[in-house]
């Protein structure tokens, strides 16, 4: 009978909208371990983070809270453990298991982060580096040899930029951005549905001349104000 006594309690509670008191352990330091089911890239990776955040917000909850996960979460993997905690006590969340994997506002508001956003996992693929660059030989004169190469936005705009095959990404979003005013942080080219990094090459992607590459354009970059166009001179 005093466990039913709780339940009814804790249910009058809820409907007259007083603050639910859960369990709360404090942020434990291991990071979950798991596999992709396809071996990922670093870049990939950060893509699909990025859409989960960029997202989030829509599903139930408050902004703030999710601000202040995404927060602890980068803090987490950081290895900045007292950070990632701090955080979590001053947004006043609640976590019943010790994990962001599962959490609570003061409100009662359940927030679940999945767990590719608190690690990385354990078949993530290393991405071409600095050092992997300066060893591989200079580029042959054929890959020197420039042509027009077909570039598609996520807008349904298609244009064509002068390119080698011995160009990097990297280079390329900064031509696209010179001509199209797209910025870098904007854009994301994927080829054969795989994401390409600043550093990949053309020759690295087996891309031929007649091939078209896709470019998706961050929404917040298409909401940005155009200059206005100058008044016509005065006869």
């Amino acid at each position: 009978t005093l466990v039913l006594r709780r339940r009814e309690r804790c249910r009058l509670n809820s409907r007259s909208g007083r603050k639910f008191q859960r369990r709360n352990e404090p942020l434990k330091r291991d990071r979950p371990k798991w596999k992709s089911d396809y071996p990922m890239t670093e870049g990939q990776l950060r893509s699909k983070r990025d859409e989960f955040w960029d997202t989030a917000p829509a599903f139930e909850g408050r902004k703030e809270i999710w601000d202040a996960l995404k927060a602890a979460a980068v803090a987490l993997e950081c290895d900045d453990h007292e950070l990632a905690q701090a955080i979590i006590d001053g947004a006043s969340i609640t976590l019943p298991h010790g994990t962001l994997t599962e959490c609570y506002d003061e409100l009662g508001t359940r927030y679940q982060l999945p767990v590719y956003c608190l690690a990385p996992p354990i078949n993530l693929i290393s991405e071409r580096s600095d050092e992997d660059t300066s060893d591989s030989p200079e580029p042959s004169v054929t890959s020197k040899k420039e042509f027009q190469l077909k570039v598609r936005l996520s807008t349904g705009k298609d244009l064509r930029l002068s390119a080698s095959m011995a160009d990097t990404i990297g280079l390329l979003k900064k031509q696209l951005q010179a001509q199209e005013g797209i910025d870098l942080f904007h854009q994301r080219w994927f080829f054969s549905g795989k994401l390409l990094t600043d550093k990949t090459r053309l020759q690295d992607t087996k891309i031929q001349k007649d091939f078209v590459i896709q470019v998706i354009i961050n929404p917040q970059a298409l909401q940005s104000p155009k200059p206005p166009s100058p008044p016509p001179a005065s006869e």
